[in-house]
Parts: structure tokens; sequence; C-alpha cells
């Protein structure tokens, strides 16, 4: 791999910032202490900062220092997320959550030592001709905080050609990247039917609607969707995930609730998904002399890589790895992502960096597997130097374009 030196040189230090981050996790919204760390580490280094969009975000800016020929003034822009998940921590090393119920168990603690490593060399070389934004977002972990970053006036405020983001990815080797051009993790939706029928005694069910038995043929029905109405060559997920109704063996319920979500790659098919799944509740319901109340959700869009970015970032990738260690038509997941927001208003990539399978954690892990959203899961340090490089290589080599 070849790595900046000083940015090797670092990793200790860095290190030791993203177990700090690690051990005093905030949730989304809540990351006043994370923005509190980022913001004194940028100023350190003489970089202008900018806070409160989004609520707790911060942006670096990092000029260079050499004179743009002429044209419009250059930017891009680099993200990282901050927050951490509502869960328990299972693992046991040091630097464990010290906060029951929080983790960073999604890497946010890697992805914001990361850049704020970029950052640091950016702003002590700055031998570019342009800026680089550093964006340090909160609430991706369902709050849409890139949303809000943007609604706050992200790209109007700071004006950028092109924005990009990464997320470290187990079960990839350290050392590895993949990538793709259009969608590279899924829509997310959620939904609620609330079915709502007659309640009777269990013995007497002539004398009451069960919503049961209309949740129970939703729920079957719901499953065709996917395998008659879906274009087989595309791809989408509807779980039906929860199944709340009844409180006594010996009655018929009033209501019953169906949830789940919806995981899809273009706004079309959800369109389509939404569709079948309301023509088939109202329609069961109606059989079944009951009435439904029906939600649909739509969480976040798509994250869709821009073509011409993607082949740029794959070269990049390429240019520190090699060619075998880039996946530059990796299969998309049906994970979501809220950079997508930032991919609607602007050019962009976003990217995964190999966190490896688990070997990296110390003793006193927990006994699950090291995997996202998982309460064993530690971000693995041996990438920091890595994602740090790229995200230098990639903006002094875009604003070289």
């Amino acid at each position: 791999m070849k790595l900046i030196e000083p940015i090797v040189a670092w990793q200790d230090e860095i290190a030791r910032v993203r177990r700090d981050l690690h051990a005093h996790p905030e949730l989304s919204y809540e990351e006043f202490r994370t923005a509190d760390v980022v913001a004194a580490k940028l100023q350190e280094w003489g970089i202008p900062i900018d806070r409160g969009l989004g609520g707790t975000g911060v942006v670096g800016i990092i000029e260079g220092k050499l004179r743009q020929a002429s044209g419009k003034p250059r930017a891009v822009g680099l993200r990282a997320d901050m927050d951490a998940l509502p869960m328990q921590e299972l693992n046991a090393f040091e630097h464990r959550s010290r906060h029951d119920g929080k983790m960073h168990a999604c890497g946010h603690d890697g992805h914001t030592a990361m850049l704020l490593g970029a950052a640091r060399y950016l702003a002590q070389h700055r031998d570019f001709a342009g800026t680089v934004y550093v964006i340090f977002q909160p609430a991706e972990e369902g709050g849409a905080g890139a949303q809000r970053m943007i609604d706050d006036g992200l790209f109007t405020k700071f004006p950028m050609e092109a924005v990009f983001g990464m997320h470290n990815w187990p079960g990839f080797k350290v050392g590895q990247f993949g990538v793709t051009a259009g969608p590279i993790m899924a829509a997310a939706n959620e939904f609620s039917i609330v079915i709502k029928g007659k309640g009777a005694h269990g013995g007497m069910p002539h004398l009451g609607h069960d919503p049961i038995m209309a949740a129970a043929q939703m729920a079957v029905s719901m499953q065709t969707i996917v395998s008659r109405n879906r274009n087989p060559a595309e791809s989408a997920v509807l779980s039906i995930t929860q199944i709340h109704a009844g409180s006594a063996d010996n009655v018929i319920p009033t209501e019953a609730e169906l949830r789940g979500t919806v995981r899809t790659f273009t706004v079309e098919m959800t369109d389509l998904i939404e569709r079948r799944m309301r023509e088939i509740a109202e329609h069961t319901a109606a059989a079944m002399n009951c009435q439904i109340e029906f939600v649909f959700a739509r969480n976040y869009p798509p994250t869709i890589n821009d073509p011409e970015e993607t082949a740029f970032c794959a070269e990049v990738m390429r240019g520190i790895v090699g060619e075998a260690n880039v996946d530059d038509h990796v299969t998309p997941t049906m994970g979501a992502e809220d950079f997508s927001y930032m991919l609607l208003q602007k050019p962009g990539c976003y990217v995964w960096i190999g966190n490896g399978d688990g070997e990296h954690r110390a003793q006193g892990h927990g006994m699950g597997p090291c995997m996202l959203h998982n309460g064993s899961y530690d971000f693995n340090d041996a990438l920091l130097p890595l994602g740090a490089t790229y995200w230098v290589q990639l903006a002094l080599k875009r604003l070289a374009k």
C-alpha cells in the first residue's frame, strides 16, 4: 500500500482520538462532546471551522496555497458521520462504551478519525489550488442528519463541485476497497398497517370481525409483490418484521398491526411496492369486514453514485492499494445511508473500505461477530492511515483534475 508517511506516523495519535470517541458515544443530534473534540482538533491545526449545521455538525475549511489558473473557484467536500447507535456494547476492552445503551457499533468513530487525519495533513501541506471542506455530520443513524445540514445551507454556504463519502465494511480485508457506479445502497422505507375489526369471544368468532386473520392474509399476500409484481431483474425486499395483536387466549382482539421495511434501489420500484401493498391491505380488509390505517414512510432514498466520479474514485484507490484490491463492481447492499441526500444535490461517490473480519479486536471483545450494528463490533485502527491517505489523494487529484 502506498500510504502517506506523515499520516502513518500519526497512526497512534489518531487511534487514541478514535478510541476516545468510541468510549464516549453520542446518539443522533446529541453529538456535543464529539463535535467539541472535532472542532478542537481542527482549530489546533489552524483550520477555520463552522459549527451548528444540522444542530451539531462541524465543517472545516482548508484552503490551498496554490493559485488556480482560471475559471470558477474549485472546491470538494469530504464527509464523515459522527453519531452512535442506541444499543448495548458487549465488549470489555479498555475503550468500550462508558454509556449503557449507547455504542459506536457502525464505525462512525473511525470515520471521524480518518477524516481528521486527512484534514491535519491537508492543513499542514496545502499544496493544492482550491478548497477542501471536511464535513462532520450528525445523525446518520435514522436522523437524516445529511438532509438537515443541507437544509441549513451546507451547499450554499460552502459551494462545492462534488462530495464524497466512505464507510468501513466488515468482510472486506484491510487494504481492499469496494465501489460501484449507480446504486450502492438501498432506499429505506417503513410501513405500519393497523387493522381494525370487531372483538369477540374466542369461542364465538362468528360474532366478531377477526383482525388477526386479516393480518395473516395480508402478510402472505404481500410476499407475492416481490415474487409476482416486481421485474425479476430488479432488486427489492419487503420484510414484515412485527405483528402485534391480542392479549388473552380466549379473546379475538379489536386490532392487529403489521410493521416492517421495504428496500429498493429506485423510486419507481418503491412506488410499485407501496401501491400494491395499499391495494392488498384495503381489499383484504374489506373482504374480512375490517378497516385499515395504512402508513408508508419513505425514510432514506437510495445512495446512487455518479458514474464519472465512481471511475475517478476507483482510479484513486488503485493508485494506493493496487488493481487487485479494488472491486469497482461491488454488489450493492440493501442497507441504507443518508449520504444519499448529498448525492441528490451534488455529483459524488460513496465507497467501502475493508474493516477485516474481527481479528484486530483486543482481548475482551464480545463473543459475537465483528459486523456492523453488532454488540461485539469494533472499528479496525489499521484502517486509519489508509482511509486518511485515500481522502488526501482523492482531494488532491480531484482539485487537480
